[in-house]
């Protein structure tokens, strides 16, 4: 390496370590101020989605095999299938008739009654 050439590295390296001027230094700080406010803004978001999610998987909800429901079947009929869907199911009778109910999980309640009539 030539002396020239190590003058002219250092040259480079103390222009790096010149003043702003105030303009360029205003600059600057603006930036990292918004730089700054970007973050905490991400932060928070990713806080509060993470907060939902953990409320969500904690709430208590009443599973349908934990709770005793009475369903008034019409006489003479059976349970012959079953369908779940959230808290609803969609139970098919056999016997006096052939009907389909819809029946809410929570409250025991038919909400639909659905006649079906053979071919």
């Amino acid at each position: 390496m030539a002396l020239g050439e190590k003058t002219a590295m250092a040259d480079v390296n103390d222009d790096d370590d010149a003043p702003l001027d105030p303009a360029t230094e205003r600059l600057r700080r603006k930036m990292v101020r918004l730089l700054a406010v970007a973050v905490a803004t991400m932060l928070i978001g990713v806080m509060a989605v993470l907060g939902a999610v953990v409320y969500k998987i904690n709430q208590d909800s009443p599973a349908a095999g934990d709770l005793d429901l009475a369903i008034d079947l019409p006489a003479g009929s059976a349970i012959a299938d079953m369908a779940l869907d959230g808290d609803e199911a969609l139970l098919r009778l056999e016997g006096a008739t052939s009907d389909l109910l819809r029946v809410d999980l929570r409250t025991g309640a038919i909400i639909a009654r659905y006649k079906v009539s053979p071919p």
